[in-house]
């Protein structure tokens, strides 16, 4: 064929242009390619012809992907196109195949015998030479209607031998020559009755031709490396700087992480090269994947773009949806196997079964549904559109919900299975370890996780010659809270145990000791702890090459998963271990190691699943029994995500009903800049499961990001970009408190425990480097449900209260699969107000006490104009910040008062600080803000007394009523002194304007009472005087 052309000419317009003048369907057309005629080199399908006026190309339409052995379809073993079935098995090649096959050897042969002068040495004698001859000619008699007799006595017959062989015919003697004539009439005269056909004349040519030049369909030779699956990733770059400008190096990337660098003089032999592959990639491991994007068949990027598959068979179409489900909703989107210009969408349908609409390409290049008027500018386009709304053809309607996309596993008759396929070894055999006895000696822990605790160990083991190996392991023990999961957590280990990959995390063992039966797991220990740590710890020291290199890692371990068939379930940074630092210096890179996934989601709660949003992909919370080979995709775009932040957790300040409502509204994470990186990570979190990329094109993806242009980048492109929020009315501006994580919490110290709950002195270590910060955890002792809902409420009184003289709220923290909740509080290093007083009685005036009775004014009006009434007002729960200031702090009690009522009553029976309760609140259990006023008052006493416990308001009622009263009968003389006006006396060195105030705060009438805007004036007045 010769191009001429004012303008740019893309090759698959070119190679279209051939297979319809040719004949060549769809389903054979990846067998073929195009060469250029001026140098004999291969042109990639994305090639594109770049023609000025009166400029010409002649290129070679040809096959150019051969399999030996596809002609013997009777055995067995032949190499063939898969089938639904083994009856529905197919030839490599269709007769108009191998038709044009046989044009193109027979002409090669005989015109361009240059080409095979080197294999025709290898001839045993002239007669197979000749015998080819025969062949040739009974063939062209069969075309033409006459016998092979008449052939030859009209054509010579060494025009049906290769060039060279006529030259060296040629330099025989005449009796020589005659004497071959003779002979290869002979032959013509004793097959002139066979009853061969065309087709099988053909055949027996090109079966001889390949028996007798076995290396006529190699382009080259080379030396083993390993099979078309072997290979992950090919990559083109510029030569050695020393070398030419024109040269190239392949690298091509083998399963197991090898490369092997392949260094072509020109960009055109490397691409011819890189083309050879991954065409014969496409051809016998995955048809709808490509190696490397230089060379991308544009009609396959547009397949991929639109979820389409190839022209695959009818068969292969319904049995691809009933695998699916075969509901309502699901459809397939195939190109036509016989017309280049035609797709079918095929779906189910109860009333036929299977129903299959034609659509459409035009000439100008637009997409039209049989039956519709509508155009659309891409096939995508168009079943996007459909999708919402019913689609109605032929007397039937129906609604498009689901794509059935190509996978990495299908085996459609796109795809050949050699006669020489070897059994897949693996690059990484399993690891046979030596069984001996092995010790753990058990040392520090390392912290909470889910659902184990962690602790560091030391693995001894006694070697073959009596010395003794010991090496750091991890020693992961089963919370006796969890027992119910033992199944999952045994599952995980023994799935780790027979892994055996670089990236993986070694598996040691499990076992089950003790008399309480403890179930541990030991594993190898990460020297440099989990992934999200060390972001946060080094982020100053991580660019992007580092942050690169690890994502490829984990994509190779994640692949190796999938090639296996196993789905992880729980990718994320926090399971990934480092496991060596990058050294510069001596140019190692990064190493990690992906661990092992704990208690399986499938057996898991919908509140944990929730709460793993946006690790866990949507269609597992809706059904965690959906788990599958996509639901790692997505949680690796998720912890692409996590790397390219720095370790930052996503969505960690919203709750779990926000978080719902993420998925549910379908949104996406904040992108990076990088364009390219962006696109990765939104693939991997597609929310059709199906559309998700096999992991091997993840780390073709990732691969190609190494490219020089990455040098230009700086860190903030790969920086999520969180100034635009995440695109949803509710999402937050990220001042928020994040959810903490119990794995990073430090105990230090008991700072106090009541009847119902405990607070805790702990450092919130994330960096694990014990420079985090000191905080104040409250927990409950016993989580009822009762319990924990009053606590959840404390929680939410907290977290939206922000002033000066209230206890900051820091977050929460869920430990053990959300059964404990955690309230994580400011610290407040000089404890209770009431302990402060007493233990520095002596350094007090009056001025000071009145300073924190004005700042515990100011705490109780802030939450009066929230309308909260607080209920539980005291010393002890007044922490003290330093010298100068105090805070409110502890909300257990604190209620919400209704906008149509002043009061609030309490009908939940519980333990209350009767001797702080107004009269109203203990006959009634009625509550108001002036019933915190009279607890003010209280207060009040309790810091011009300094706390003296012998002087408390519990002790001197008591006093009053005798100490022999108990349980309800306390409340009932308490109640009775009150209403006879008794009240606590006038502190000892007490101002009498304070006294006065209390008393006005203790009023029998609550509408008496002052409020606590006109506390803070009188207070700050008496201060002042």
């Amino acid at each position: 064929m010769t191009l001429t052309c004012k303008e740019q000419v893309l090759k698959s317009w070119v190679l279209h242009t051939c297979v319809v003048f040719s004949g060549i369907t769809p389903v054979y057309f990846s067998l073929f390619g195009l060469m250029r005629d001026s140098d004999r080199v291969w042109l990639p399908p994305n090639h594109m012809f770049k023609l000025h006026q009166s400029d010409k190309e002649k290129v070679l339409f040809r096959v150019r992907y051969y399999f030996s052995g596809w002609y013997n379809s009777s055995n067995s073993s032949c190499a063939h196109r898969y089938g639904f079935s083994k009856e529905m098995e197919s030839p490599v090649m269709d007769d108009c195949v191998m038709a044009y096959l046989f044009s193109q050897v027979r002409l090669s042969l005989i015109i361009y015998s240059k080409a095979f002068l080197h294999c025709l040495i290898v001839f045993n004698s002239q007669e197979e030479c000749l015998g080819m001859a025969v062949l040739d000619m009974m063939r062209l008699a069969k075309e033409n209607g006459q016998s092979p007799v008449d052939i030859y006595n009209d054509t010579s017959y060494k025009s049906f031998l290769p060039r060279s062989m006529r030259s060296r015919i040629q330099e025989y003697n005449l009796l020589t020559r005659k004497r071959i004539r003779f002979r290869f009439r002979r032959f013509i005269q004793q097959f002139g009755e066979c009853k061969a056909t065309i087709c099988n004349l053909k055949l027996k040519y090109l079966m001889n031709l390949e028996m007798l030049l076995p290396s006529l369909y190699t382009e080259q030779e080379l030396q083993a490396y390993c099979d078309f699956p072997e290979v992950i990733d090919i990559s083109i770059k510029q030569g050695n700087k020393e070398g030419s400008a024109e040269s190239r190096v392949v690298s091509l990337t083998r399963q197991d992480n090898q490369i092997l660098e392949l260094e072509f003089h020109s960009l055109s032999e490397a691409l011819s090269f890189v083309s050879l592959v991954d065409g014969y990639y496409r051809l016998v491991t995955d048809a709808h994947h490509y190696l490397c994007k230089e060379v991308a068949p544009p009609r396959l990027l547009e397949c991929i773009h639109s979820y389409c598959h190839g022209p695959v068979s009818m068969e292969f179409t319904i049995s691809k949806l009933h695998q699916s489900g075969n509901y309502q909703g699901l459809y397939l989107l195939r190109c036509s196997p016989r017309d280049y210009d035609k797709y079918f969408m095929s779906f189910y349908e109860t009333m036929v079964d299977y129903k299959h609409c034609q659509i459409l390409k035009t000439k100008f290049g637009e997409y039209i549904l049989s039956g519709a008027k509508r155009s659309f500018g891409s096939l995508k386009e168009l079943m996007h559109c459909y999708q919402k709304e019913a689609l109605r053809t032929d007397g039937y309607t129906f609604q498009l919900t689901r794509c059935c996309s190509p996978s990495s596993k299908d085996k459609s008759n796109l795809l050949v299975c050699r006669n020489n396929q070897r059994v897949e070894a693996s690059l990484s055999p399993s690891l046979h370890r030596h069984i001996s006895q092995m010790v753990f000696h058990k040392i520090p822990s390392l912290g909470q996780g889910t659902f184990t605790k962690i602790f560091c160990g030391v693995r001894k083991e006694l070697g073959d010659y009596g010395e003794m190996h010991q090496i750091d392991v991890v020693i992961k023990i089963l919370d006796k809270a969890h027992r119910n999961y033992s199944e999952s957590f045994f599952e995980a280990a023994s799935m780790m145990s027979q892994l055996s990959h670089k990236h993986l995390l070694l598996n040691y063992g499990v076992c089950v000791c003790g008399d309480q039966s403890k179930y541990m797991m030991v594993q190898e220990y990460g020297k440099f702890g989990s992934l999200d740590t060390y972001l946060k710890k080094k982020k100053s020291c991580v660019n992007i090459t580092w942050k690169l290199e690890v994502a490829k890692q984990l994509a190779w371990a994640m692949h190796y998963l999938e090639d296996k068939n196993l789905i992880h379930g729980n990718v994320c940074a926090k399971n990934v271990l480092l496991i060596r630092e990058e050294d510069r210096k001596s140019g190692s890179v990064p190493f990690i190691k992906l661990s092992d996934p704990g208690i399986s989601l499938t057996v898991l709660p919908r509140e944990i699943l929730v709460e793993r949003i946006p690790w866990v992909p949507p269609e597992c919370i809706e059904n965690p029994q959906k788990a599958s080979l996509a639901t790692d995709k997505w949680s690796f775009g998720t912890t692409l995500w996590e790397i390219c932040s720095g370790g930052d957790k996503p969505l960690s300040t919203l709750d779990c009903s926000k978080k719902f409502l993420f998925y549910e509204d379908r949104h996406q994470l904040p992108a990076p800049k990088w364009t390219e990186l962006a696109n990765l990570i939104n693939s991997c979190m597609d929310y059709e499961p199906s559309h998700r990329p096999s992991f091997r094109a993840i780390i073709r993806d990732l691969n190609s990001l190494f490219t020089p242009d990455y040098e230009l980048l700086v860190e903030s492109d790969m920086v999520p970009n969180r100034t635009r929020g995440l695109g949803f009315p509710w999402a937050t501006d990220g001042h928020e408190p994040a959810q903490f994580e119990e794995r990073h919490l430090i105990f230090l110290k008991l700072l106090g425990k009541g009847n119902f709950g405990s607070v805790e002195l702990c450092r919130y270590d994330p960096l694990q480097d014990s420079t985090g910060e000191v905080v104040a955890v409250k927990k409950l002792q016993h989580s009822t449900a009762e319990h924990l809902r009053d606590f959840e409420r404390e929680i939410e009184i907290l977290k939206s209260l922000h002033h000066e003289n209230i206890v900051k709220y820091k977050g929460v923290c869920y430990s053990a699969g959300r059964r404990n909740l955690r309230l994580i509080m400011e610290y407040l290093p000089f404890g209770s107000l009431r302990d402060y007083l007493i233990k520095h009685k002596d350094h007090f005036d009056a001025k000071r006490l009145l300073l924190y009775a004005s700042q515990i004014c100011k705490g109780m009006d802030y939450l009066a104009t929230k309308r909260y009434i607080h209920r539980d007002l005291a010393t002890r729960n007044i922490l003290v910040e330093s010298e100068m200031r105090v805070k409110i702090g502890d909300f257990g009690l604190t209620k919400v008062l209704p906008q149509d009522k002043d009061y609030y009553k309490v009908t939940e029976p519980g333990e209350s600080p009767i001797f702080w309760y107004a009269p109203e609140s203990l006959t009634e259990s009625k509550f108001s803000f002036a019933s915190d006023v009279w607890s003010f008052g209280v207060v009040l006493y309790e810091l011009f007394t300094y706390s003296d416990k012998n002087c408390s308001p519990p002790a001197v009622f008591m006093e009053k009523m005798g100490s022999e009263k108990q349980g309800q009968m306390i409340v009932y003389h308490l109640i009775d002194l009150l209403k006879q006006g008794f009240r606590l006396p006038a502190p000892e060195g007490c101002p009498q304007k304070i006294h006065r105030m209390m008393m006005e705060c203790w009023s029998s009438d609550p509408c008496v009472r002052p409020s606590f805007t006109t506390l803070i004036q009188r207070v700050e007045t008496a201060s002042d005087t």
